[in-house]
């Protein structure tokens, strides 16, 4: 019996054992940078994740279905936001689709598929009235949306994704930041398993520091 005891722990406690060299691994200048001073956060009670990207990025295109499936397992304590950069004005017409699926509450239907639209149908939403058209034909109220597309609060939020980009010295997406104060990506950590193993790893961080204040 005492056998039967010994073993299961030692199944138990191997997961923990695996896990231990990967968060010992995470190395600030390599796996991630510390923002300094901190940004801000919009998100208030909880730790905030922003993933910055971009509509007619591959890579963000690559990861979506793993930011999706990792965030269905983030804690109540922890928020999920996406900012859609703008680091030209070639990139603003894309950030305007995403701020007005937001207005309009679309998000969750639409998103994947703008994705789906550029990069495996090559639909050019970048145009307007492409973009409209292609989001009526997916259930959208076409006027609705326009609407929003073409509203100052919608303008006013990607000028101030200009600006978001800026404020933290993005050069590259997708990035991920935590909390406003460390910022990471694949590109860093290596792989896009490594690059939520860190961002685990720096959510647990924040954790830990407020439970010391």
């Amino acid at each position: 019996m005492s056998w039967q005891r010994t073993l299961t722990t030692l199944a138990l406690m191997l997961p923990l054992l695996g896990a231990a060299p990967a968060a010992q691994a995470l190395q600030a200048g390599t796996d991630y940078v510390e923002i300094t001073p901190p940004r801000p956060t919009e998100v208030r009670g909880k730790i905030e994740v922003i993933e910055f990207f971009g509509y007619t990025c591959p890579h963000c295109y690559d990861i979506e279905g793993e930011l999706v499936a990792w965030s269905r397992n983030l804690g109540k304590d922890v928020a999920l936001r996406r900012v859609p950069v703008v680091f030209n004005d070639r990139w603003a017409p894309y950030a305007r689709i995403y701020y007005a699926l937001e207005a309009t509450g679309l998000v969750a239907q639409l998103h994947a598929g703008v994705f789906e639209a550029i990069h495996r149908d090559g639909i050019n939403v970048g145009d307007p009235n492409t973009f409209l058209d292609w989001a009526a034909r997916q259930g959208a109220d076409r006027a609705r949306l326009a609407e929003a597309y073409n509203s100052f609060a919608v303008n006013a939020k990607v000028l101030r994704s200009r600006q978001i980009g800026q404020d933290y010295k993005l050069t590259g997406v997708p990035s991920f930041a935590v909390n406003g104060k460390y910022l990471t990506s694949a590109s860093m950590t290596g792989s896009h398993q490594s690059l939520f193993a860190a961002l685990d790893a720096l959510i647990q961080k924040e954790r830990q520091a407020a439970r010391r204040k």
